[in-house]
Parts: C-alpha cells; structure tokens; sequence
C-alpha cells in the first residue's frame, strides 16, 4: 500500500492512497495549504505501509503445535459455556422466585383485593431498613412504612419453613383480617414471597401500652387512661369471642400487645397465634404456645386454649396496669422476688389489697375503686377456668359508670374468696406449673 503526496503551484499539500503499482487517484484525501511546504516537499513523494504486525502473529501461530493449538481452543469452548451455563443458572433462579411470588393460588384468591406487592412494601419501608425497625421477637420483625398514598402502616414479617405452614397460617391470619371492631389493629394489606409472609396493620402512633407502665417512661400513664385502655382492650376480646360467627382466641393477650392510638385509645393487636373454632366447640391444637407469666395453667397441662384462657391472661394484664408490675420482675428484693398474682393474691389474704396498686398514681382513684379492679383481676386468673367471668361480664365491670359501682352480687360472686385461692404449691401440683412452659 503507498501513500501518494503531491504539492500543486499553490503550495497546497494533497494526499492520495493508492495500492501500489496503481495510479494515484483522483480523489484527494486530505489537503493542506502553507507557502513554507515548498521548502520541503518535492512535486511527488511517496510513503509505503508494510505489514510487518500480521507476518508477527503469522509467525506466533507457526510455532505453536497442532496439539496446543486444540486445547487452546478446547479451554476456551469449556470455559465459554461454563460462563453461559452459570448465568443461566442465575437467570433462571430469580426468573423461577419471581414467578414463584408472582403466582396467585386458588386459596388465595379470597383475599386477592387487600395484597400489596413486595416492591411497593419495599419502598414504604425504604428497604426494610433498619432505622425503621419497630420491634421484633419470635415471630418476625415488625417496620413503620409509608405507602404511597401516604398511609403510615407498621409491616409484620413472618418466616415459615414450609409452604403448607403458610398457607394454614395465611388462612387463618387473613380470615381474622376480616374482622371489624374499633378496639382490633386494623390489617390493611399482606404480600407473600416465597416462604415468607409481610401483613400489613394500621400504624399505631404511641407504641404499645407497657412502655407507658414499665421501663421508666419519660410520663407515666395516669389512672383515668388506664382505665380506658383496660376497657378497650376488654371490648375487642369480648367481640373476639362473642360478636363474630366464631370464636376467635388471641392465646398471646398481653401489655405488649396492647397498641394505643393517637388518642391514647387501646387496640388489641399481633394476631398471630391465634386460633377460630366454632361456638361450643374447642380449637384443634396441642401446641403450647404464648408469653411467660401469662399462660393460663390449663393451657399448660392440655395445650388446650379457649375463651377462658385468654381472660386468664387478660386479667394478668389487668394487674400489671394497676400495680405497675411486670407479670415475673426481679428487680424488687429478694422477700418480694415473686410472681405477680402470688403477690397481689397474698395482699388479699392480708386484707391489704391496695397496697398493690401503682404508687406513681396514688391520689389518682378512691380505695374502693382500685380494690373493685384488684378484685376484677384476680378473679379473671382464678386457677378453674369455669370460676372465671365471661368477657361479657368483664365489659360490663368496666364500662359501668364508676368500677366501684358495680353491683355487688356479680363482684361477691366473681372474687375469688380466701377459702378457694389455693396456695400456688397446691395447684400447681395438680396442673402443672403455668410459668414452666415456654
């Protein structure tokens, strides 16, 4: 190949390629005009190309064998298609999860209208990010989200290691969904991907109600928004077991899980032991399940929860709001180191009962008012579950118009007498000890 130059009369600098051997072109490639080129070009100049890089790899190839020359370009296939086949195995993977997730099965169809995607929840939760964690325990993690329509809600996420376990799970969570009660966390929405299950509640501003009691609040609660709650929660469970075409047993009733509004208002929430049965029969389950210091002993022995069961638990809550004690606390002295209803049962015995109460709130209630809620509690913890009240009979105590106005025959018949409060070795001999169970 040459490279034809030429410079005209006008000191211009043309230049043409041609192979060689050919006559120059016609057309100019490049062209350049300067008066000081006639110093250095002649009226023809040539530049020749030579192909000295192709004769080196020429001479590369030449020196390898046939042999080496093969497993080159046998390594090379190999690890092409190992390449193809690894990306294929990812995109294969998250194409399988992604319509695996994407899939509405016939049981869920039910429920279709109130699934919200896993993006969307991803979003509200920017990412599931830890600052916006809420809580969590052994069922899961719990994050404030904002949807996009700027609802606040608060997203439970629960594992399950087996399909079935979700979907018996999802069945019964989402039929409770159903329920509508102003006293119950509303669920908004669920989503599921893959084995893990993300229900959606309405957020509830002021946390749950035992950090206004316990962990030394920076305000404690006050009697009068006690009260309130104790009777807002006794609403909701009272619909839960009577005002539904089934009974539903929380099994997990406790301060905890007692959510308060943005008016201090009591919302019974965590739905997730729960179990529904029909009006007159018993729910199917052996498993033992709930929070220590607030399992009814039967639940223990039996593993048999029931309406009556969770009043047990009720009333444990009751005494936790007006004593300011926790169900089990080992942060008093050792002569005092015991379990809370030993504690306040031994305070009846001695006639002392509102001895009990929240010293933080003293001068806020009449004796005769506390002492009518200390009896409410006890004997909704009564160790025979047929001695205790009904929910019925719980909301009727509470949202008279004074406690300590209720009729003094549904009291005198509800408290438990010194003569059949068994001491706590008594009964636990027979029934097993309520707070061994884990």
């Amino acid at each position: 190949m040459l490279g034809l130059s030429s410079m005209d009369l006008n000191s211009r600098l043309n230049v043409t390629i041609a192979p060689a051997g050919m006559p120059r072109p016609v057309r100019t490639l490049l062209s350049y005009k300067n008066p000081i080129i006639a110093n250095y070009m002649s009226a023809q100049m040539y530049m020749e190309f030579s192909a000295s890089k192709i004769q080196w790899l020429e001479n590369s190839r030449s020196s390898l064998s046939p042999g080496a020359i093969a497993g080159i370009v046998l390594g090379s296939v190999v690890a092409v298609l190992g390449c193809l086949c690894v990306f294929y195995w990812f995109w294969w993977k998250r194409r399988s999860e992604k319509e695996e997730d994407d899939v509405i099965e016939d049981w869920e169809l039910e429920y279709w209208p109130h699934r919200i995607s896993y993006e969307e929840l991803s979003q509200a939760t920017k990412g599931f990010c830890k600052d916006e964690l809420l809580g969590a325990g052994g069922f899961g993690k719990v994050y404030k989200g904002i949807l996009a329509n700027k609802t606040e809600v608060a997203v439970k996420c629960v594992n399950h290691d087996s399909r079935q376990g979700i979907r018996e799970f999802m069945a019964e969570i989402l039929t409770i969904g159903r329920l509508q009660h102003k006293n119950l966390v509303q669920m908004k929405g669920w989503c599921r991907k893959g084995n893990e299950l993300m229900i959606v509640y309405a957020y509830m501003p002021n946390g749950s109600l035992n950090k206004w009691i316990f962990d030394k609040p920076e305000k404690v609660m006050n009697w009068v928004d006690r009260r309130k709650v104790l009777a807002d929660v006794a609403e909701g469970l009272n619909y839960l077991h009577h005002g539904w075409e089934q009974v539903v047993v929380h099994r997990d009733i406790k301060s905890s899980n007692v959510l308060l509004d943005g008016e201090m208002r009591g919302r019974l929430g965590d739905f997730g032991l729960a179990k529904l049965y029909s009006h007159g029969g018993v729910p199917n389950t052996t498993r033992v399940v709930g929070t220590l210091g607030y399992l009814a002993p039967e639940v223990v022995t039996r593993a048999n929860p029931t309406a009556a069961s969770d009043i047990y638990s009720f009333g444990v809550v009751v005494l936790e709001v007006a004593c300011g004690r926790r169900p089990i606390d080992t942060g008093f002295v050792v002569e005092e180191e015991e379990v809370l209803i030993d504690w306040v049962r031994q305070k009846y015995r001695e006639g002392r009962l509102c001895e009990a109460a929240d010293d933080r709130i003293k001068g806020q209630y009449s004796e005769d008012e506390m002492e009518a809620m200390l009896n409410l509690g006890l004997t909704c913890c009564h160790p025979d579950p047929l001695r205790r009240p009904t929910m019925s009979e719980v909301v009727a105590v509470l949202l008279g118009e004074n406690v300590d106005a209720t009729p003094n025959e549904l009291l005198a018949e509800l408290t438990p007498r010194e003569s059949n409060i068994r001491d706590r070795s008594d009964w636990v001999s027979e029934e097993s000890d309520p707070l061994s169970a884990v």
